[in-house]
């Protein structure tokens, strides 16, 4: 009985995040990522302005889902979801470059 009360008390709660997360507006973000902290599942992004939710800055951001932190690398474009009242970035996709970045040997 205990399980059952445990289980259902948790399913609940994770149904009340899921719900509160739904009714924040969501927002693009892009920048450049500066460094990667693994242990603190963290990454420094120089983030471009997203009106309505932040101006353009350099800071640290935890992620959603840490595996994406072993995908990332300093210079990368990423593009990543944002709610408002939360500084966690979701669902991050790592951008090509550019096709005009290639980098040439001298």
């Amino acid at each position: 009985m205990k399980r059952f009360l445990s289980l259902l008390t948790a399913s609940v709660l994770l149904a009340v995040i899921c719900f509160a997360q739904a009714d924040k507006k969501s927002y693009t973000f892009h920048g450049k990522v500066e460094s990667v902290d693994q242990n603190g599942k963290s990454m420094k992004v120089n983030g471009e302005e997203v009106k309505g939710w932040m101006g353009a800055m350099t800071m640290d951001y935890k992620v959603d889902d840490p595996s994406v932190l072993k995908k990332v690398k300093p210079g990368d474009r990423i593009m990543a979801t944002v709610y408002d009242g939360d500084y966690m970035l979701h669902k991050v996709q790592v951008m090509p470059a550019p096709s005009g970045d290639s980098k040439q040997k001298k």
